[in-house]
C-alpha cells in the first residue's frame, strides 16, 4: 500500500499521519509518501502504478484525490482514500466513513475483501475528475476559497457560503461572464455549469447538495444543470433548493435546465472575457473552451 499524504490538507497532520500508517501496517506493507507541490501527487501515481503496488490510498481533500486518480487513470492499480479533507465528497460517495479513525478501520476490514472495480471519469480539457467539475460562479467560488487556504480550514463550509455570497455580489450581480453549452441535440446559454460524474455534487456538512440529474460512477455518462440567470431577485429562490437535498429540486427551478445525461460536449464563452473552471473541489484556472466528454470505465477503485 502506497498513501500519498497532502500534508496541508484541512485536518490532516504530522501525529495523524503516523498513527494512520502505524495501524494500517496491521495488515499492509506501508509506505507513506507527502505531496509537495501541486500535481505531484499525479507524478507519485504514475510512478506508484508502474511499480505494481497493489493500492494507493489518497489521504488529503478532494484534491488529492483527483491528482491521484489523474495518475491511475487507465492502469489496473485501484485507488482508495482516507478523509483529510473539508469536504470529502469521493470518500463519502465510495462509502468510506468521514472520521479517519473509522476509515482507517474500514481500509483494514477492506484487506478481507479486496474487491477492485472499474468506474467511469469525467474529462475535461484533458484532466480527469472523478465527481464533479463546475464553470461560472461555482469555480469563482472555489478560486475563492483556495485563496484562503487558513480560513478554508478553520471555518470549513461556513466560508464556502460566505464565499458564495461575496463573490456573487462582487462577479456576478452585475455582468457575469457568459457562457454557452453545446451539446448533440442543442445549445443553452447561461452564467454557471454543473457536471456531475456521481451523485451527490458535495456536501455542506452532513447534507447532500444535489443539482444535476442522472450522475453514478458507472452510467456511461455526465450529468449537467446550467444555471441561465444569477440576479439578486433569483437566488433567494435558489438557495433553498439547493439545501433541500432532495434529487430533482434545484431542476425545477425556473432559471435551471438540465440535460439528459451526455457523453460529451463543450462550453465556449460568449463574453470577452475566459470563463473559471473547477474539478473536484480544486479551481484550475479560466478558459476560452472547455471540452468534456466521458473516460468509460477509465479508473480503478476498491473500497
Amino acid at each position: 500500500m502506497l498513501v500519498i499524504v497532502n500534508p496541508y490538507a484541512s485536518t490532516v497532520s504530522d501525529r495523524l499521519k503516523n498513527l494512520v500508517v502505524y495501524a494500517l501496517q496491521g495488515r499492509y506493507q506501508v509506505e507513506a509518501v507527502d505531496t509537495e507541490r501541486r500535481d505531484h501527487a499525479t507524478q507519485i501515481c504514475r510512478e506508484a502504478a508502474s511499480e505494481g503496488y497493489d493500492v494507493v490510498v489518497a489521504f488529503g481533500g478532494d484534491g488529492t484525490v483527483n491528482e491521484a486518480a489523474n495518475g491511475l487513470v487507465g492502469s489496473p492499480t485501484p485507488l482508495t482514500c482516507l478523509p483529510g479533507g473539508s469536504t470529502n465528497v469521493f470518500c463519502r460517495t465510495l462509502g468510506i466513513p468521514g472520521d479517519v479513525v473509522d476509515a482507517t478501520e474500514h481500509l483494514l476490514r477492506m484487506a478481507d475483501d479486496f474487491r477492485p472495480r472499474r468506474v467511469d471519469t469525467g474529462r475535461v480539457n484533458g484532466r480527469h475528475f472523478v465527481f464533479a467539475s463546475g464553470i461560472g460562479l461555482d469555480a469563482s467560488v472555489v478560486e475563492q476559497v483556495d485563496s484562503h487556504p487558513r480560513l478554508k480550514r478553520r471555518f470549513g463550509e461556513w466560508y464556502f457560503t460566505w464565499a458564495a455570497i461575496s463573490t456573487f455580489n462582487r462577479r456576478y450581480l452585475v455582468r457575469p461572464p457568459r457562457l454557452r453549452v453545446e451539446t448533440p441535440s442543442g445549445a443553452l446559454d447561461g452564467v454557471t455549469v454543473i457536471v456531475q460524474n456521481s451523485d451527490p455534487f458535495t456536501y455542506f456538512g452532513r447534507r447532500p447538495i444535489r443539482v444535476a440529474e442522472g450522475g453514478a460512477l458507472d452510467s456511461g455518462n455526465l450529468a449537467v444543470a446550467v444555471l441561465e440567470r444569477a440576479t439578486v431577485l433569483e437566488m433567494p429562490t435558489l438557495i433553498p433548493r439547493i439545501f433541500s437535498g432532495r434529487p430533482t429540486s434545484v431542476l425545477r427551478h425556473r432559471q435551471v435546465e438540465g440535460f439528459q445525461p451526455l457523453d460529451r460536449f463543450r462550453v465556449v464563452s460568449t463574453s470577452e472575457r475566459p470563463f473559471p473552471l473547477q474539478v473536484d473541489g480544486d479551481y484550475v484556472g479560466e478558459f476560452d473552451e472547455a471540452a468534456y466528454e466521458v473516460a468509460p470505465l477509465s479508473l480503478t477503485v476498491v473500497s
